[in-house]
């Protein structure tokens, strides 16, 4: 009896094995299959080994995309983190305001990945986009359609404004965490609100700012409909990140075999750096704990 209550939590871990089982490495192990074969109907193909893999490796056109996403990636990280960090300073602490501030805020996180990139389609439209016709109104001719700058500016500006509220409340959480006595020492000391950020907030958002980054950096390396939807990849490829080049291979070219190597691959890049900011995070919670 005493052992099958040691026991009996594992039987109720069962089903989430289960549908793990159906919905990741079932699906995961197919794409391994079919990465390994070169499939020309549902009943033809032949065993390639790693031939895929080797030819995505050195594919000049992933390396280039896989080159665009570090840099869309990484500027957002420079953008979104000290902009939520400052805007979640800047809000109300107590009271209706915050409140207020908060849904405001939270806001964009509520609209769906594919109506964002109409929205800005729109909004950046050059004859009644309020956004481009105002830029050209002040003589700069703006077209996020025919200018790979001007895309690039648009896809930043959009992924800015949609995400950087996610950061905005992850440190406004670890802002109204910290305890008041920290500030009510600053405050005797003499401390400046550069000193207090830098000695006491700051360090305190340490751990919160370490999944901020790793969800953001994350998310912009999967981000795929809204670029889609505003630019398509184009003009030319300039906005064609690993996910819109990826889909171009399997549903443009229906090449199975090399869009399933290419996914693999897609797949550990993306394991790789979560371990690495995993560990980060871990350093991290270490760090506040001495």
């Amino acid at each position: 009896m005493n052992k099958w209550n040691d026991n009996k939590a594992w039987f109720m871990v069962i089903p989430v094995f289960l549908v793990v089982a159906v919905s990741a490495i079932l699906p995961l192990m197919t794409v391994v299959n079919y990465s390994l074969q070169d499939i020309f109907s549902p009943t033809q193909r032949i065993f390639v080994g790693t031939e895929w893999y080797r030819d995505a490796l050195t594919d000049p056109r992933l390396q280039e995309a896989f080159g665009r996403q570090m840099l869309f990636s990484g500027l957002v990280l420079l953008i979104e983190i000290p902009l939520g960090i400052l805007i979640a300073l800047m809000m109300p602490k107590k009271g209706w305001g915050a409140s207020l501030s908060l849904v405001l805020v939270a806001l964009p996180l509520l609209i769906p990945w594919n109506v964002i990139g109409t929205i800005w389609i729109i909004f950046t439209r050059p004859d009644i986009g309020l956004f481009g016709a105002a830029i050209n109104h002040l003589g700069l001719v703006f077209d996020h359609t025919a200018s790979p700058l001007d895309a690039w500016i648009t896809v930043m500006l959009m992924e800015v404004w949609h995400w950087t509220p996610l950061v905005v409340l992850l440190a406004y959480a670890g802002l109204q965490a910290i305890p008041e006595a920290y500030f009510h020492a600053a405050k005797i000391d003499g401390a400046s609100s550069w000193a207090t950020f830098r000695y006491i907030q700051l360090p305190k958002l340490r751990g919160v700012l370490t999944i901020a980054i790793l969800l953001r950096f994350m998310d912009s390396f999967l981000i795929y409909a809204e670029p889609f939807v505003l630019t398509g990849g184009g003009p030319g490829n300039a906005t064609t990140f690993l996910s819109i080049y990826l889909v171009k291979i399997a549903v443009g070219q229906f090449d199975l075999g090399p869009a399933a190597a290419f996914s693999i691959i897609y797949f550990l890049i993306i394991l790789l750096i979560s371990w690495l900011f995993y560990q980060v995070l871990l350093k991290a919670g270490t760090g506040e704990k001495s």
